[in-house]
């Protein structure tokens, strides 16, 4: 029995709100849809957390 995958699909990118890490010791970050504060601590570190803009592959719901 074998499987044929194709070819993928590509996801879609585009731009999203997200917040990031301000200490140059950590990369933490996280969109900021998945935020429930309004200035959050970063979660690995507890730091401050600036808002930024990246490009990142679009979530499906």
């Amino acid at each position: 029995m074998s499987f044929s995958r194709g070819p993928k699909q590509p996801i879609p990118e585009v731009e999203t709100n997200v917040w990031s890490c301000t200490s140059d010791d950590c990369a933490g970050w996280m969109r900021e849809s998945f935020s429930f504060n309004k200035e959050p601590e970063c979660p690995l570190c507890q730091s401050s957390m600036e808002r930024e803009v990246r490009v990142l592959p679009e979530l499906q719901d």
